[in-house]
């Protein structure tokens, strides 16, 4: 595959990154690995950035993570992904060992008030739906007419959003609303520490993104890549989800040449 999308500075970074010691190579799923669908339930992978995905994670001293803000058995099912890749969910929280936060009876009993309160709001703004996950709820309102979508969120935000130990997570066209705190900062912190590597790509299109981008460190060689406009923290940028495909594909064959290693078949 061309390394389509990819701008000089940003091929000069990943090339100096496949050199690292350790390498981990994570991404966000939705609008990344998947593009953006009408139905979440829809979200088939880029089959290239998958074979990617699994070539680099087939390479010696080379992980490879895709966090996303789905739930951990929704991801493992939609991505078809499977170990040596790691799979995290909910945001970050949600690892193949369980939450990295308890989720209490006195959580799971104000998770249940959450749904029931969103599934009344949704009931009232045509278009908008409720999904339910082990620690969280989200209201989607993509398919919502602009004006019901915006009133909608601030319903939510204002009512349930509001209530104590609610944690309110923004997207593109929807809000979670979950009863343990998340972060995808916080996964690859875990991530890089569990899996002993010293440099991170991480690639993301949403706005809980750049809470993972925060925790990249750029002077260590770390590579940040903004997929789609929006204001970022990350260094660098691509477009959309082919080009997803052409870095993560880029990152195997790098990698694989650094090391001295023959390229996995996809």
């Amino acid at each position: 595959m061309s390394a389509t999308g990819i701008t000089p500075a940003l091929r000069e970074a990943l090339a100096a990154a496949t050199r690292a010691r350790r390498l981990l190579l994570a991404s966000d799923y939705d609008g990344c690995v998947s593009p953006i669908v009408s139905r979440p339930e829809d979200a088939v992978p880029n089959p290239a950035s998958i074979v990617a995905l699994e070539k680099a994670a087939a390479l010696p001293d080379t992980e490879v993570a895709v966090v996303s803000g789905r739930e951990l058995a929704v991801l493992a099912d939609l991505s078809g992904l499977t170990a040596p890749v790691t799979l995290v969910g909910s945001h970050g929280s949600e690892f193949d060992t369980g939450f990295v936060v308890e989720v209490t009876d006195a959580k799971r009993a104000l998770l249940a008030r959450i749904v029931d309160e969103l599934r009344s709001i949704a009931a009232r703004f045509p278009g908008s739906t409720v999904e339910t996950k082990p620690a969280a709820a989200v209201l989607h309102v993509r398919n919502a007419d602009p004006a019901d979508a915006g009133a909608a969120l601030d319903a939510a935000r204002s009512g349930p959003g509001s209530w104590e130990g609610v944690h309110s997570t923004a997207g593109k066209a929807v809000l979670e609303l979950a009863v343990i705190e998340t972060s995808k900062g916080h996964a690859l912190d875990i991530l890089r520490e569990r899996l002993g590597c010293d440099v991170v790509i991480y690639l993301g299109d949403d706005v809980t993104d750049e809470k993972a981008f925060a925790h990249l460190r750029p002077d260590a060689g770390d590579v940040g890549i903004k997929v789609g406009e929006g204001e970022t923290a990350a260094a660098h940028r691509v477009a959309d989800t082919d080009d997803v495909a052409s870095v993560l594909d880029f990152v195997a064959t790098r990698r694989a040449d650094a090391l001295g290693a023959e390229s996995p078949q996809g």
